[in-house]
């Protein structure tokens, strides 16, 4: 007879939610699979093998897949540092600072890799779709909306989003030459002007 008492659903031992970090681990891991299986066939039970921790400890630090997924954005983007480093300058060379980061996170190989997963798995799922709409809405695009004294300062940031995922999908996912073989420093230059337009003419 088993006389262990069986544990709670979602509330890992005390020894495993203790361990160092595990939270790092499985968002490591999180980032990795969602890379290289896409959202479809990335599990939650996956992800724990992945990170060496039993699948009931993913669900206590981050709760369900979709969560996860959006977890692995904000690590490629981590908006709580980035939003500020470019609004708060003020409004001259904003173009530039944004297309620079955005530019410079897809060119770093450690967050290229989750970011073309998650574009990948956004444009053919529809739950997918709704975390990288959520989060983009959400984290970025209000935070930037909020500190433009322009009229319809959202509608601008979505545009100025737009712009530069268009320029993620033809460069680092279809890799459409010439742009796909540009100097990223030539990029910058070539957009900054607009993204400077969308964001702070009247």
């Amino acid at each position: 007879m088993n006389d262990t008492a069986p544990r709670r659903r979602g509330r890992p031992a005390r020894t495993q939610a203790a361990g160092p970090g595990a939270q790092e681990r499985i968002l490591d891991a999180a980032r990795t699979e969602f890379a290289e299986r896409g959202y479809d066939k990335t599990t939650m039970r996956g992800i724990a093998k992945a990170a060496g921790v039993d699948a009931a400890l993913v669900h206590h630090y981050f709760g369900t897949k979709d969560d996860v997924f959006a977890a692995a954005i904000e690590v490629s983007f981590e908006p709580t540092l980035v939003v500020p480093q470019i609004l708060g300058q003020g409004k001259e060379g904003i173009g530039e600072r944004l297309a620079r980061f955005f530019i410079g996170v897809w060119e770093n190989p450690a967050t290229r890799a989750p970011l073309l997963a998650i574009i990948r798995s956004a444009l053919t799922h529809e739950a997918a779709a709704k975390v990288l709409r959520g989060f983009v809405l959400r984290r970025l695009l209000e935070r930037v909306a909020a500190e433009l004294d322009v009229p319809d300062p959202q509608f601008r940031a979505e545009l100025a989003a737009s712009h530069m995922v268009g320029i993620a999908i033809l460069r680092y996912l279809i890799e459409v030459e010439p742009l796909a073989s540009a100097d990223p420093e030539e990029i910058v230059a070539m957009v900054a002007p607009t993204l400077q337009r969308y964001l702070t003419e009247p």
